[in-house]
């Protein structure tokens, strides 16, 4: 099955240059005025628990291009094949002490602004899936990845890991067929108030995916 976006061409190269130049002008600042704040937290992560600091895992990104993202370890090693999995409840017994803290403010995601720097994410944009989410995807759904994933997006601002994963996804579907840079603008603005309130961090009972045969 191919993970391309369907039937969508590439951006005009005019918009994708200043975009691509919005995301290092934010990126590369924020990566190295929080570089103390990543290695604090990498050594507090490897103090609590045994494994890496961290966390590296494939994601699907634009045109159904795999790469690996970064983030710091928010769980014990090897949550994703034990538990519920991809699936994150609050209170959830393979969240770290540290890695609550780190997920309360979304300093896990830092590492991310490197992936940004490589090219692979934008600041903003929809979240990347893993490949497994992403062979599940409707034709209409493949049109997610049209755009590079991003840190923070329009479904982030918008519920976040709490709404039920259809209506995450046609947000996200909805930002790339109104994607400008304004809106851009407006969801980094929202995305400083939802870190604030720490709002939809976790999936609840109707929100985040669920692999088929929960469905």
């Amino acid at each position: 099955m191919s993970l391309r976006a369907p039937g969508r061409g590439s951006p005009p190269v005019a918009q994708s240059t200043i975009r691509r130049a919005m995301d290092l002008s934010i990126a590369l600042p924020l990566a190295a005025a929080t570089a103390p704040v990543v290695a604090l937290a990498a050594l507090a992560v490897r103090l609590e628990s045994r494994g890496p600091a961290i966390y590296r895992q494939e994601r699907i990104g634009r045109d159904g291009r795999p790469f690996e993202i970064y983030k710091l370890r928010t769980m014990v090693d090897g949550a994703e094949r034990i538990g519920a999995g991809l699936a994150v409840s609050a209170g959830d017994a393979r969240i770290t002490r540290v890695g609550a803290v780190l997920r309360r403010w979304s300093l896990d995601e830092l590492p991310n602004l490197w992936n940004v720097v490589r090219g692979e994410m934008s600041i903003v944009g929809p979240r990347p899936t893993v490949r497994g989410q992403v062979e599940q995807y409707t034709d209409r759904q493949r049109g997610r990845l049209a755009v590079k994933p991003g840190i923070t997006g329009w479904a982030q601002v918008n519920g976040r890991a709490s709404l039920p994963w259809p209506e995450r996804i046609e947000l996200d579907l909805w930002y790339v067929e109104h994607r400008t840079l304004r809106l851009d603008l407006r969801i980094l603005t929202r995305t400083v108030g939802l870190v604030i309130g720490g709002g939809g961090l976790y999936k609840g009972t109707t929100g985040g995916w669920r692999p088929p045969s929960e469905t």
